[in-house]
């Protein structure tokens, strides 16, 4: 069974620790065989805030998502190939970035769209975050995350076998989460051993909980047919 794993990174820093932690997700979802992944980072990307126009509740149409044409249209269009997402964020002031926030906002579209609402209906989501220290709004940004799946209709996963956050994969990317400064290492969450036992514990968890929804979605449908 092929599995299509989408991972967004929200950090503004394209391959900083927020998009390195999201790949060890993503590679340990790849190591469980039949799955393809795909990370899309937000950053330099234009994500404008959702206006709330409700263009998306009566004008949809194939390929349009939401009147506004920016950023969102390759994210919307990655979203419906996708069997599960993982989003990830940077933790900002203890909470969500401005970048992933923004982005949540406009999945509105799959939710009240007239042709595309309800098309995260049971496709399984995770949680990651990285923040500078060890108790620096890691869990209210996993906690924003997980409260945006629930709202989408989506399943969330957490890594069952792994330590770490009850509600996802949290990370550190300073010194043991001290906020000591490394000025020849510039992702030290992939020294966060314990962080990237969550990351990867996610990842396999996401494949495991898509495998078993899609297959017994195959079941429901041979006894409909």
């Amino acid at each position: 069974m092929q599995i299509e794993v989408l991972g967004i990174s929200g950090s503004p820093v394209k391959g900083g620790n927020t998009e390195a932690f999201l790949r060890e997700g993503l590679k340990a979802a790849e190591a469980e065989g039949s799955v393809k992944t795909k990370l899309i980072s937000l950053a330099g990307k234009d994500i404008r805030d959702c206006r709330h126009c409700n263009w998306c509740l009566r004008k949809q149409e194939e390929n349009k998502f939401c009147a506004q044409q920016d950023g969102m249209q390759e994210i919307y269009e990655a979203i419906v190939e996708a069997d599960a997402v993982l989003f990830a964020s940077p933790a900002y002031i203890g909470r969500l970035s401005g970048y992933m926030a923004c982005t949540i906002d406009r999945l509105r579209a799959f939710v009240y769209g007239n042709q595309y609402g309800g098309k995260l209906k049971d496709k399984v989501g995770g949680a990651l975050a990285v923040a500078w220290g060890r108790n620096s709004g890691l869990e209210t940004t996993l906690l924003s995350l997980v409260s945006a799946m629930f709202i989408l209709g989506m399943v969330p996963v957490i890594p069952l076998e792994s330590p770490g956050s009850p509600f996802g994969a949290a990370g550190v990317s300073s010194e043991g989460g001290t906020g000591r400064f490394n000025r020849d290492d510039k992702l030290l969450v992939l020294k966060d051993e314990y962080g990237l036992a969550g990351a990867r514990g996610l990842g396999k968890r996401l494949v495991e909980v898509t495998r078993l929804l899609k297959a017994g979605g195959d079941v429901l449908s041979a006894r409909i047919r």
